[in-house]
């Protein structure tokens, strides 16, 4: 069920930056770069303390990959789907708590119960196997369940409704741990900088050129090897954007192309004409839950959803239609849209 979005940064910036500059010292840049979650991470700031801020920021990363990532070995995650009898901390129970708020209003197309699923279809830190439909239906019995935190001797644990349920938060991680990052910089008073973990974006006030952050939405690739390319650029105003898409990241098998993104109600992967969803959302971790949510939908439930709920209005879908690339933006991503 992990969404794979890609987007491409652009460095430009807002005018608040230069109101900021005129009220206290000179503004300094610092650019962040390096590895979390099993894939890349880029910073720019800009602080009128001329703070380097680069080892806290690893060490909250580091930190949050000892929770959420199902790559680390021993992280909270991995030892509760190995059934150890884990103390819950707080940031688990948050990223729980919005996974399954998601998934109510998604209709169970955001699950984070899939993790027996995407590792059996190879998309997860294990090998994947030769799957028949009983084999799907024998792994789906154990997603869609009850997961309950509950108080033991003043600790928080969770209660599986089966054992075999293996948790995976992978298609709400990187967007929840961008916001780590951004709440970080805020609590130190700053609030002019752009933050990319994988893909996911977040962007608030700008530089001190007076334009506005701007990011790039790619292109669907014809394969994974493809060189990069944009297909729309967007402005960011104290936003967050992330895409998820099913064109880099499948395997083909007996001349079947299998995408990484599993539909929770069959068990299966995706097959739709669906290639990318952009959302843009004020937080990243809500931007990253349903952009995966829309790709598991497919075009035309997600459109649906847009129309009859609030909780998510900017989108930016690229699909398939008889072998060429169409693209729908609903009214208020096209507010976002750079049409120069």
């Amino acid at each position: 069920m992990r969404s794979i979005g890609k987007v491409c940064v652009a460095t430009i910036s807002a005018l608040a930056m230069a109101i900021m500059a005129s009220c206290g010292g000179a503004l300094q840049k610092h650019s962040i770069t390096g590895e979390a979650q099993g894939t890349y991470y880029a910073i720019t700031y800009y602080d009128t303390q001329n703070r380097d801020l680069s080892s806290a920021i690893d060490s909250l990363l580091a930190d949050f990959d000892q929770t959420a990532s199902l790559w680390a070995g021993n992280s909270l995650i991995r030892r509760i789907n190995n059934n150890s009898d884990s103390v819950l901390n707080e940031l688990f129970c948050d990223m729980l708590d919005k996974s399954l708020r998601v998934n109510r209003l998604s209709d169970g197309y955001f699950d984070c119960t899939v993790g027996k699923l995407v590792n059996a279809w190879g998309f997860g830190f294990k090998q994947g196997q030769d799957l028949d439909s009983a084999t799907v239906d024998s792994l789906r019995q154990y997603t869609g369940l009850p997961l309950e935190v509950i108080s033991r001797d003043g600790s928080k644990i969770l209660r599986k409704a089966r054992p075999e349920t293996e948790l995976d938060f992978n298609a709400i991680a990187q967007g929840y741990s961008v916001d780590i990052v951004a709440n970080y910089l805020e609590s130190n008073g700053i609030t002019n900088y752009i933050i990319n973990i994988g893909g996911e974006v977040i962007a608030k006030g700008g530089k001190p050129d007076g334009s506005q952050w701007t990011v790039g939405v790619e292109r669907p690739a014809e394969s994974q090897f493809a060189e990069r390319q944009l297909d729309i650029k967007v402005t960011l105003a104290d936003q967050s954007i992330v895409t998820s898409g099913n064109y880099r990241k499948f395997y083909e098998k007996d001349g079947v192309k299998y995408s990484h993104t599993i539909d929770p109600h069959t068990g299966y992967p995706v097959n739709h004409s669906l290639l990318s969803v952009s959302v843009i959302a004020d937080s990243a971790w809500k931007a990253d839950a349903f952009a995966t949510a829309f790709m598991a939908m497919g075009m035309e439930k997600a459109l649906q959803y847009i129309e009859n709920n609030d909780e998510i209005k900017s989108a930016y879908f690229i699909y398939n239609e008889n072998g060429e690339y169409k693209t729908f933006a609903t009214e208020e991503f096209k507010k976002n849209i750079i049409t120069q």
